[in-house]
């Protein structure tokens, strides 16, 4: 036998070469068919000609039988001769014995051919073929798992994404948000940076466990089955030399005259190695590789773009809990992993003890065993690997926060009576109610806030101390819902990034709704009037839902106002419409200015029959009612719009106080009190006459209830059955909607209504 200085390993060599090795081993055992056919063939041949020997034998006996007597002793005998032969005769019958029993030989060859080796040799085929499927599977296995760790990370990328997204929807509707509502904005934007701070946690812990994951894989789990193959691929490679060695011997002792050309063979089929067909496999598919690159932290185009873990005191609350959860695990599966271990390691040992003869147990069975130990063994190192990469991120960012800490003893519930979340302070929704319960203090939360909850609990507690507790915690939870600083500066929001700097304050400038500084003029006196509008809409039964507060964007990023005119001081250019204006017209919202009466003004959008124009006065320009302007002639011929204005106002009659959240509403309003007394303004100035609704003024939704409700706190309103009223925000996810009821906007149950 050839003899190698160095064995060939495809786990070390042939990196990421699954397909190929498989392929190449399966060609082989599908060779094992050709051999074994060649065996039956050879049988068939082996058989025809024994039958032809013993057809000719038995011929020639009976030729021999006539014949005898004739060639021993001649026609007509003088001495009956009896039963003597001649010599000659006697060596025929010799020869005729020796092939008759030749035939038998012959006969009995071809059947050594089939039981001996044709049906072996299609048994260890079909038993070889089950083995490389099996490793087909557990690849496939490998394989998915490592696509579903890339896809896990896709997604959680998707998510924090997302959730960077709706950082900057919350941050956006902040800035549209009214006087009522900044405050419960500004809440909502806050908790949603803090949901987004956890989700970015979770996809930077995903990013390392997947890069383990995949070192794993690439250096572990496929170089091992490939060595597996290369194993099962030498093994069948020794069984054919068996079987061949077998074939030789048969066919030795039934052809003694083909001994030296068996013997030559005999001796040629040692010689055939299996590990040379290995090599030879190795320097004709051995290629470069290298690991593929790590995964990176990628920042979200809109948000944060550092890959730091963040350290305020709510995520390192999210943080200690991962860290408690994933050391305590880890114990357990340390323990499970040696077990499992020793398992595999024992199996492997009884291979190699099967392999070598000393073991007369199934080798397919043992490998079948093996397979099944080291999924279970995969199975348990990879969440040992999640655990210790979870562990290790969160120290080297925070450090060990798990000292000191006691965990509460949670355990799942089903809340039969409404319970609310001693986190958050909301009640514990849904049909089954399903939250977390601690058995030890008392202390219930959501499922979404059970990682969030800090790790204080008092330990065992008796009923009336949980009782007592549940108060203290509900008033903090309330608390820290309502106790939120205002500001109207930009500096009191959390601190943003680098691209939040470059990208956010572009948005923050488009995104800065105009609309709310036209309600809040229109409104200012109403809002004196009611002040429950700027108050906290609180959540179902005592949550609580705030509005944020926003400050406008600085003045660096709000576009200067257009030049007014050739020399910057708005004189009308030749061929420019002019106009005149016939009353005082003070600006009530977005996109519209104040002029003085009897100010020339120069026309920039005529009447499109709103009722408004574009003007520019000086070097600002925007809407005024076309009616407060006179048209001039213009000293250029040029095709001018002619005015459209409104002889009287339109007939207003509102049946319900006016309406923050309709920008038409906010112009009749004002021309409701100029109509009252049209010729003097409280300036003294005279009045100018009704105005139409501005161009693109809100339109309306209206809700009708479809079942009764009784308000329990302040911030909800009492409905009944096929009520209408105005409804300002529909559910946003958290079950409840805003409604405008007698000018007043407050919360009712979003399943309570519906638009209509």
């Amino acid at each position: 036998m050839a003899e190698l200085d160095i064995a060939p390993n495809f786990g070390a060599e042939l990196k990421d070469g699954f397909k190929p090795v498989n392929a190449w081993v399966g060609n082989g055992i599908a060779w094992l068919d050709d051999i074994q056919q060649f065996y039956r063939e050879r049988s068939a041949i082996e058989k025809e000609y024994a039958g032809r020997l013993n057809g000719l034998a038995k011929k020639y006996f009976e030729k021999k039988a006539k014949k005898s007597s004739l060639i021993s002793v001649g026609e007509n005998p003088t001495v009956t001769p009896g039963s003597l032969e001649c010599a000659s005769m006697t060596t025929w019958q010799v020869q005729l014995t020796t092939l008759e029993n030749r035939a038998n030989q012959h006969e009995q060859f071809a059947g050594e051919l089939l039981s001996n080796l044709a049906e072996p040799l299609k048994q260890l085929a079909t038993r070889y073929e089950e083995l490389r499927k099996s490793h087909v599977d557990y690849a496939g296995r490998l394989e998915k798992e490592r696509d579903s760790q890339y896809s896990d990370l896709k997604k959680m990328k998707g998510k924090y994404d997302g959730a960077c997204q709706e950082v900057e929807s919350r941050r956006k509707k902040s800035d549209a948000a009214m006087d009522h509502g900044k405050q419960k904005a500004r809440a909502a934007f806050e908790q949603t940076q803090a949901e987004m701070r956890n989700i970015k946690s979770m996809y930077l812990m995903n990013i390392n466990v997947t890069n383990k994951q995949k070192e794993r894989y690439y250096h572990e789990y496929v170089p091992e089955l490939l060595n597996s193959l290369q194993d099962l691929s030498e093994t069948r490679v020794s069984r054919l030399n068996q079987i061949w060695l077998h074939a030789a011997e048969i066919e030795t002792s039934t052809l003694a005259r083909s001994t030296e050309f068996l013997n030559h063979l005999a001796s040629e089929i040692p010689r055939n190695n299996p590990a040379l067909d290995s090599m030879m496999f190795v320097r004709h598919n051995a290629t470069e590789w290298q690991d593929p690159p790590d995964f990176v932290f990628e920042p979200s185009p809109i948000w944060l773009d550092d890959d730091s873990i963040p350290t305020d005191d709510g995520t390192k609350v999210f943080l200690r809990n991962v860290l408690m959860k994933s050391k305590g695990s880890l114990r357990e599966l340390e323990r499970e992993i040696a077990k499992k271990l020793g398992e595999v390691e024992n199996a492997r040992k009884v291979r190699h003890l099967i392999q070598e003869g000393k073991d007369k147990r199934d080798e397919v069975e043992c490998v079948r065993a093996l397979f099944a130990m080291q999924e279970a063994l995969h199975e348990i190192q990879k969440q040992k690997t999640t655990a210790e990469v979870e562990v290790t991120t969160i120290t080297t960012a925070v450090g060990d926060i798990s000292i000191g800490a006691r965990n509460h003893n949670f355990k799942s519930q089903t809340f039969k009576i409404p319970t609310n979340c001693d986190l958050c302070g909301e009640r514990i929704w849904g049909l089954s109610a399903k939250g977390f319960d601690c058995q030890d203090c008392g202390y219930t939360c959501h499922s979404k806030c059970q990682m969030k909850v800090p790790t204080d609990c008092p330990g065992e507690q008796s009923k009336e101390e949980k009782k007592r507790l549940k108060v203290v915690r509900q008033e903090s939870a309330r608390a820290s819902s309502t106790n939120l600083p205002q500001s109207d500066s930009q500096s009191d929001m959390p601190k943003l990034g680098r691209s939040d700097t470059v990208n956010s304050m572009n948005t923050l400038s488009s995104g800065y709704s105009a609309s709310a500084h036209r309600s809040v003029s229109a409104t200012s006196v109403e809002a004196e009037e009611k002040p429950e509008r700027s108050s906290t809409i609180k959540g179902a039964l005592g949550g609580i839902r705030k509005h944020r507060i926003m400050a406008p964007p600085p003045a660096q990023y709000i576009k200067p106002a257009e030049d007014g005119g050739a020399n910057g001081d708005g004189a009308a250019k030749p061929g420019e419409p002019r106009g005149r204006m016939l009353y005082h017209y003070q600006a009530l919202g977005e996109g519209e200015i104040s002029v003085d009466e009897g100010k020339e003004v120069v026309i920039i959008e005529p009447d499109d029959g709103s009722g408004w124009m574009t003007v520019r006065a000086g070097t600002q320009s925007g809407l005024v009612p076309a009616s407060y302007v006179e048209t001039l002639p213009t000293p250029a011929p040029a095709l001018q719009a002619t005015p459209t204005p409104l002889a009287a106002a339109l007939p207003i009659s509102p049946a319900r106080p006016s309406s923050a959240y309709s920008n038409s509403t906010a112009s009749i309003h004002s021309s409701t009190a100029a109509a009252n007394n049209p010729t003097m303004s409280p300036a003294g100035k005279k009045k100018g006459p009704a105005v139409a609704p501005k161009r693109g003024a809100k339109k309306l939704k209206y809700a009708e209830a479809l079942y009764d409700y009784e308000a329990r706190s302040e911030a909800e309103h009492s409905i009944f059955e096929g009520e209408r009223f105005v409804l300002i925000n529909g559910d946003v996810g958290e079950g409840w909607a805003d409604v405008e009821k007698g000018g007043i906007v407050r919360s009712v149950p979003a399943n309570y209504i519906k638009e209509v």
